[in-house]
């Protein structure tokens, strides 16, 4: 069985020594007798504005351990926070990161998890409010599907740079989710540095049903739009009319990179929890989508600070206006 030990004070004096040479992570691992990810995390965790200092790593490092948190006993009242938060689909640390901010209770989500499995053992259906809910990942199929050319598509490749940096707001990736036997859609949109989130339900999936909900999606929110990103489906067709409508650039991802549309991605699986693959859209009510839409821009994201969605569009638009 493997222990992980602390680094030394010596060990990070000749840490940073290697590091001011041209030696890869690994030589100096080999130099060192540690593995790579050990000086890879020390590099990442301690590192200053001036760069890696041993002094200055040491001092980070016995802060952190001097401020670690010890073993919380979850009490009856947690445990009604943390079950309620559960409940609407937080993911368990995001409500360790929230109970920090807020109420200044130090919680971590593996504790969160072990109650969550406690839960499950005897009965309960915590689980279930898991997005993966230990179910295992499943392989996209490597088949193709053939699509047809959008006409006068420009592609990622000529997307400003800035974009990828997620350092401004105004980016934005759209997609769609399908209905059982294609019964109706969701038109997804997402914002890329704040995460907040849009969706509509439409009938169906073609390029003017898309486009007329992505204009009324994003009408509200002009001083917070510059681009958009899409897949190269024939929903996204009319994206000419939408870069007149909305004045922003529209730009669409390499076929089969899904990744670089990510963010998008992983917001159409956070909104599976509440509509699987089974779900017949046409019967979801606008009330019920806006009810969830609600709920994601509400939640504290880990990328974000723990802050939400909904605080910090809200706040840019309020400085726009101002």
């Amino acid at each position: 069985m493997r222990t992980y030990k602390q680094l030394t004070y010596e060990q990070r004096c000749q840490i940073a020594v290697l590091n001011g040479t041209d030696m890869t992570q690994q030589e100096m691992a080999d130099a060192m007798g540690t593995s790579q990810a050990t000086i890879s995390r020390e590099l990442r965790r301690n590192r200053s504005q001036r760069g890696y200092r041993h002094k200055r790593a040491q001092q980070l490092a016995d802060e952190r351990r001097h401020s670690a948190a010890k073993a919380v006993k979850m009490t009856e009242s947690m445990i009604e926070v943390v079950e309620a938060k559960l409940c609407e689909k937080w993911s368990p640390e995001q409500v360790s990161g929230w109970l920090l901010d807020e109420r200044g209770e130090r919680l971590s989500h593996e504790r969160i998890y072990q109650h969550i499995w406690v839960d499950k053992a005897s009965g309960g259906e915590l689980y279930t409010h898991l997005r993966r809910q230990e179910k295992m990942y499943q392989k996209r199929c490597n088949g193709k599907r053939s699509r047809g050319q959008i006409r006068n598509r420009v592609g990622i490749e000529e997307r400003p740079d800035i974009v990828d940096a997620k350092s401004r707001i105004g980016d934005w990736e759209i997609d769609t989710v399908i209905g059982k036997g294609h019964g109706g859609a969701l038109v997804t949109i997402v914002e890329r540095a704040t995460q907040f989130t849009l969706v509509a339900n439409v009938p169906n999936k073609s390029a003017e049903a898309v486009t007329e909900a992505t204009i009324e999606l994003l009408k509200p929110y002009g001083s917070a739009l510059r681009t958009i990103t899409a897949d190269n489906d024939k929903e996204f067709a009319y994206h000419e009319q939408l870069t007149e409508e909305l004045v922003a650039a529209v730009y669409f991802a390499r076929p089969y990179h899904s990744w670089e549309r990510g963010l998008n991605e992983n917001t159409n699986g956070l909104l599976r929890q509440y509509w699987p693959k089974s779900t017949d859209f046409k019967q979801v009510t606008d009330e019920k989508v806006a009810s969830v839409v609600f709920q994601l821009n509400e939640r504290p994201r880990k990328t974000l600070g723990f802050k939400t969605p909904a605080d910090l569009m809200h706040n840019y638009l309020a400085a726009q206006a101002a």
